[in-house]
């Protein structure tokens, strides 16, 4: 009965392909639904329109219905180098693979093509290779990809030219190999050949987002905002061929990325190592050794206590250092290579054009934003990941990674902490005008909240102070929230001793803030009144108490370097460990970086999210509190 069924569904597709010049394939061993769209010049999305079975069932022996072809197949101009001759170069001191490539107009992988040991062997001085000579002809050509020339418009980039001819991002890249990041006006690039009713337009009434790796429906939903219907809708092509790698979405106007701050169960990379070839990691440091007596051990030193700048570098690389070796015995081996920026834009520039950084993994640093700015713009055409390891970055490229979560981020976090608890509050929220802004956007959140100012003085001027009476009938039996929002040492000191003064028996009051910054670390302020109050608030580390620490870095630091570590020292252990065992778990570091991944190391956590169209961010956020004067996370 079975047979007879599905002979019936065959002899109806195939009157019904008849009717509109269908074709039918039988499937052989090795072939794909790529290939097969390929060979009859058609789509994969053509295919499973019409087979949408096989999606489930695919294999050898599957007979599938073939559509006639909407593209034309005209022979196009393609371009050929054609090598004529060789010149002898003898390699110099400090020469690269890059620095001569340049030199000579030629590519690299063309220098190895005709210097084929180049490909197990470093270029060493006193070498001497061949350097290829080329003549450039044009023939015509018809690809079996159906591509014709495509002039870039103004303002188009990969996404929009994408979105035109109904291709993914990937699909773009794979017609055009050598293509920029950036398209240029004018710019003549391969697309699919289809008929110019067939391009779709972009509508500027929308957005458009391009899809990552391993992303879903609930994905986007999280991030945009987006249900699936809504997608669907925009998006008829959904409903067939589901969502794709590089396919590029049109999203409503309102969408937007959005920074969930629910708790992920953290992952363990270390159980998860597949991909175990030596990572090539630079690394990129204001050391400004130039300005050191290096033959001068007490002037060395003296200069390490006076340069603030040396001597967070120096921890960053000690703790940087630690990881290596961490992950060195979990497998992963890395060369690294270490560069000094001397904090200065012309010695960047120089050491971006003196090196080959397009086979590294990635580049951590430079550490101050503006100097890492000018190494991600640079890289991006190679797609090289630059890492923000302190600072948050001027422009987030689509390279970047900006690991440190931003101040906005803090603020949402604490909020949603609040809201997260059910129980009956009383939230009161207390600022001095520079930081009206926020209040207000606390008040939008918690609109029952009182909202207090600090005084004035007779002049009209602030005079960072409250009254307690200013807090009279604010606080009620049971929990109280207070937000205390300012910069000024003396307002935080003040605001502090007089909110505690005012927590009895059946009122509790807990004390919070959106940003701490130096005004509630300072001589005048009570570590005592902060942890009576419970202090909690957003932290992007979750600080440790190394001094009673038994984490095996921490002991490990301790045996190597007779001291504990600071800060700096932990960043750039957690920082580096997490960047190596990412590029481990799978073939690249964007690849690794999806946004329901989340790991956590000694002081730092990690869980990067793509802007709809930048680089890459952290969203990981710790809330922290005073807890009997010690810091410990909130729950």
């Amino acid at each position: 009965m079975k047979k007879l069924i599905l002979i019936l569904v065959f002899l109806i597709c195939s009157r019904s392909a008849k009717a509109q010049d269908y074709k039918t394939h039988t499937v052989k061993k090795g072939e794909t639904i790529e290939s097969i769209a390929k060979q009859y010049l058609v789509t994969a999305f053509d295919l499973y329109a019409l087979n949408p079975d096989a999606k489930k069932s695919f294999g050898e022996n599957k007979i599938l219905i073939i559509p006639t072809s909407r593209v034309k197949n005209d022979p196009i101009p393609e371009t050929k180098k054609e090598p004529v001759g060789f010149k002898t170069h003898k390699v110099r001191r400090k020469e690269t693979l890059y620095s001569i490539s340049k030199k000579y107009s030629v590519e690299i992988e063309d220098i190895k093509k005709y210097n084929t040991s180049l490909y197990s062997e470093n270029l060493r001085k006193g070498d001497r290779i061949q350097i290829p000579k080329f003549k450039t002809t044009v023939h015509k050509v018809s690809l079996n990809n159906t591509v014709k020339k495509y002039k870039v418009l103004p303002k188009e980039g990969k996404w929009r030219v994408a979105y035109k001819f109904g291709i993914t991002v990937p699909d773009l890249e794979a017609l055009n190999p050598d293509l920029s990041e950036v398209l240029q006006p004018g710019q003549e690039i391969n697309v699919p050949n289809i008929d110019n009713t067939e391009e779709k337009a972009v509508e500027e009434q929308f957005q458009y987002y391009t899809i990552l790796k391993s992303e879903g429906y609930m994905a986007l939903n999280r991030k945009l905002g987006v249900t699936q219907e809504q997608l669907e809708k925009l998006n008829p092509e959904l409903k067939d061929g589901g969502l794709k790698l590089g396919m590029v979405l049109k999203v409503p106007a309102d969408a937007k990325t959005v920074s969930v701050v629910a708790d992920l169960k953290n992952t363990d990379l270390s159980k998860k190592l597949v991909n175990l070839k030596q990572k090539k990691i630079a690394l990129m440091l204001p050391y400004r050794l130039n300005r050191l007596d290096v033959d001068s051990v007490k002037a060395t030193k003296k200069a390490m206590k006076k340069d603030a700048i040396l001597s967070v570098s120096l921890d960053f690389y000690a703790g940087a250092l630690m990881a290596i070796d961490s992950a060195k015995q979990l497998g992963v081996s890395t060369y690294l290579k270490v560069f000094d920026t001397q904090n200065n834009a012309r010695q960047i520039t120089k050491i971006l054009d003196d090196n080959d950084f397009s086979d590294y993994d990635a580049v951590i640093g430079p550490l101050l934003s503006k100097n890492l700015d000018i190494v991600a713009s640079e890289l991006k055409k190679n797609n090289i990941p630059v890492l923000s390891p302190l600072t948050m970055p001027t422009q987030l490229y689509e390279n970047v990674f900006q690991t440190v979560p931003s101040d906005d981020l803090l603020e949402k976090t604490i909020m949603n902490f609040v809201k997260s608890d059910s129980l009956p509050k009383h939230i009161v929220v207390i600022a001095d005008s520079k930081h009206k802004a926020v209040s207000d956007r606390l008040l939008g959140q918690f609109p029952s909240a009182k909202q207090l100012f600090s005084r004035k003085d007779k002049e009209g001027e602030e005079a960072y102070f409250i009254y307690q009476n200013d807090l009279a009938n604010a606080f009620k039996p049971g929990k109280n929230i207070v937000f205390l929002e300012t910069d000024n040492e003396g307002f935080a000191s003040n605001v502090i001793s007089v909110v505690n003064g005012m927590a009895i028996k059946n009122i509790e009051i807990i004390l919070m803030t959106t940003n701490k910054n130096k005004a509630f670390e300072g001589r005048e302020i009570s570590n005592y009144h902060l942890s009576n109050l419970k202090f909690h608030y957003p932290s992007p580390n979750r600080t440790t108490d190394i001094s009673t620490s038994n984490n095996s870095f921490v002991r490990a630091y301790r045996r190597q370097y007779n001291v504990s570590p600071n800060k700096y020292a932990v960043r750039g252990f957690d920082l580096t460990l997490d960047l190596l065992l990412r590029l481990a778990s799978k073939d690249d570091l964007f690849e690794a970086s999806i946004d329901t991944l989340e790991t956590e190391y000694v002081e730092n956590k990690f869980r990067y999210t793509k802007k709809l169209f930048g680089g890459y961010y952290n969203e990981a956020v710790y809330v922290v509190k005073y807890d009997d004067l010690t810091i410990v996370e909130a729950k």
